[in-house]
């Protein structure tokens, strides 16, 4: 064997060799896809159940609060949640109270009838009427006047004479045909309310007006917010509907 067979190959040449056996380097390029809002939210309204699955990423999320801060969108949805609840809440209260406020209603209304139909004569018409109202609908006053030329009764202090001046305080709500609730006039808490005007703070001035009657009811307070002018006139209206129909019968019979 020759020496040039039998010689050690260099360093430089093992190097060569060594470096040729590596596997090549390959270079793999990431593609990134472009995802709007739109897309987010179509894929979140599409899975509800995502961050349920995720839960962790909600400690990473925050969303704009309008303190100027930044919240969990957890904390922000609990926090809807809270509202919305209160926001019902107070609603369901509010309809619980206007349901006891017509039952209440209902029940004074059914006393007035009771005690109206129990009436035989005027005077007991006047008299059950002042008590319905002082304990039910704790009223401090009532007045009744009919627009007629008195008759032989025993209240003939409830009548007042179609041309008496006592009525031109009343023109406006006559000719309107609708109640005035407020703070009377002194004059026209004189005409009802005689010696008790001066105590008379606020009160409800309803007409009534029907073809076999004419005439006034008014209910005075001593406290000034019991009749104010935002007051709804239904209420009123029927109360005064349902003692002209008593009046209008007994009427009748007296003649």
């Amino acid at each position: 064997m020759s020496e040039k067979e039998t010689a050690p190959p260099s360093k430089k040449a093992s190097r060569a060799k060594n470096t040729t056996l590596k596997a090549p380097k390959t270079s793999r390029t990431k593609k990134t896809v472009d995802i709007d809002d739109e897309q987010v939210a179509t894929y979140l309204k599409a899975h509800p159940d995502f961050f349920t699955k995720h839960l962790q990423l909600l400690e990473d999320l925050s969303i704009p609060h309008p303190s100027g801060g930044a919240t969990s969108l957890i904390s922000k949805q609990l926090a809807l949640f809270r509202d919305r609840y209160q926001e019902m809440e107070n609603q369901l209260i509010e309809l619980i109270e206007i349901a006891r406020d017509n039952d209440a209603v209902v029940n004074r209304m059914h006393k007035l009838n009771l005690a109206l139909l129990d009436a035989k004569t005027l005077k007991e018409v006047v008299t059950n009427v002042n008590l319905v109202l002082s304990e039910y609908f704790l009223t401090d006053f009532v007045a009744i006047r009919l627009i007629q030329s008195p008759l032989q009764t025993e209240c003939d202090d409830i009548f007042i004479s179609p041309d008496s001046k006592d009525l031109k305080p009343f023109a406006r709500e006559l000719s309107y045909g609708l109640p005035r609730c407020g703070q009377p006039t002194l004059t026209q808490a004189r005409v009802l309310f005689g010696f008790n005007a001066n105590e008379v703070k606020s009160c409800a001035i309803i007409p009534m007006l029907f073809t076999e009657l004419e005439g006034l009811l008014a209910i005075g307070s001593r406290d000034e917010n019991r009749f104010h002018s935002s007051m709804g006139h239904l209420f009123l209206t029927q109360m005064s509907e349902v003692i002209a129909t008593r009046l209008i019968t007994l009427l009748k019979t007296d003649k």
